[in-house]
């Protein structure tokens, strides 16, 4: 099942279920009950498929990017919330600040939970993800590294639309047969599995709902692998998961529209 999130010609926001080129409304992210009538998915323009309350991302979650950087495996997530203004969709121009100077692509494979949680247990944990979607968490490595004394991790990964979520919520899926790929203008940058977390999803969700409440529709970016390089104005940027499927975004420069 694909869970997306759509607005209408007339300005109607909707959630739903894909299908048959078709979205089916649902009363809510997750829900059964339906509401109105089917929409031609043709006829609709993609969002976010959610609006987390708390968007988290984490950091040295996978063993190749790990001993690459010779980094100890932590033994509790690692991360960082991106605030709500980052937000940014499927087929969004994301434009870089002049403030940001060099900014990456991070692709990353993305939690989605699907019921309010608080201190699980990790074999608890598994049922309180409703599913996985694609992120691009776009990072200014030179703001996170301008000041030696305080890496700013907030503000080098919050600027507008820097991160970027779709095109869907894909539940039922085997999250550690997936592949995170990256294309940028086309060519393939970035291809690692999943299986390689250092933390699986229903760890990830376990130590933090110890640390703070997961509501609906939080958003846990699992972190990324190797392969993530810098991105400029006017290239394209895929995030490409095989049964989620592929979240575009376009950068631009400030100031301009392409």
């Amino acid at each position: 099942m694909a869970w997306a999130r759509a607005v209408c010609t007339d300005g109607r926001i909707l959630t739903g279920v894909l299908g048959d080129g078709t979205l089916h409304p649902r009363t809510a992210l997750g829900a059964e009950d339906t509401v109105g009538n089917p929409e031609d998915l043709s006829k609709l323009t993609l969002l976010p498929p959610c609006v987390p309350g708390k968007f988290i991302g984490l950091w040295n979650n996978f063993h190749a990017a790990a001993t690459r950087n010779g980094w100890t495996p932590p033994d509790h997530p690692l991360y960082f919330l991106k605030p709500d203004t980052a937000l940014s969709g499927p087929n969004a121009t994301v434009t870089i600040p002049a403030a940001a100077g060099r900014v990456l692509f991070e692709g990353e494979l993305g939690i989605v939970i699907g019921r309010t949680c608080r201190n699980m247990a990790t074999e608890d944990a598994k049922d309180a993800i409703l599913g996985y979607t694609c992120v691009n968490d776009l990072t200014s490595i030179d703001v996170l590294n301008a000041d030696p004394a305080f890496p700013q991790w907030t503000r080098a990964k919050g600027f507008d639309g820097f991160g970027a979520l779709g095109p869907v919520i894909a539940t039922g899926l085997a999250w550690q047969d997936l592949t995170v790929k990256v294309l940028v203008n086309g060519r393939e940058r970035q291809s690692y599995p999943a299986s390689d977390m250092i933390m699986s999803p229903p760890e990830i969700v376990s130590a933090l709902s110890r640390d703070m409440t997961l509501h609906p529709g939080d958003v846990i970016a699992c972190g990324t692998s190797i392969g993530a390089r810098p991105v400029k104005a006017g290239d394209q940027v895929e995030v490409v998961i095989d049964g989620i499927g592929t979240l575009a975004v376009t950068m631009a420069a400030e100031g301009r529209a392409d």
